[in-house]
């Protein structure tokens, strides 16, 4: 499948990429960093995922559907984490995180 008929998936791959990294960069300036070790780890692997995704799918990978299915894993993971926190940088997070494991899913 070529990358223009997953345009909506690589669009909300890059949204969730650059709420997690924000998000992540901010709970590393939090007083309470213990607190945030969670949401800083599956930030950094949300974003991670999301990326090489997004780069899987520009490059034509036959495997989608197979990435898809992780990636939406670990978004929901990382917004069902963020969304404990009240900070705003983990409320937006969690918005871009759970959009992003809808739209996985609907290629897994």
């Amino acid at each position: 499948m070529s990358h223009e008929q997953h345009q909506q998936l690589l669009n909300v791959l890059h949204e969730c990429m650059e709420a997690c990294n924000h998000c992540y960069n901010a709970c590393l300036q939090e007083d309470d960093i213990k607190m945030m070790a969670d949401c800083i780890r599956l930030d950094r692997e949300c974003a991670d995922i999301c990326g090489y995704l997004e780069q899987a799918i520009s490059r034509g990978t036959p495997f989608v559907p197979e990435l898809a299915s992780v990636c939406a894993k670990i978004c929901e993971a990382c917004g069902n984490e963020c969304k404990k926190h009240d900070h705003d940088h983990c409320q937006a997070c969690a918005e871009a995180c759970l959009k992003c494991a809808e739209e996985c899913k609907k290629v897994a």
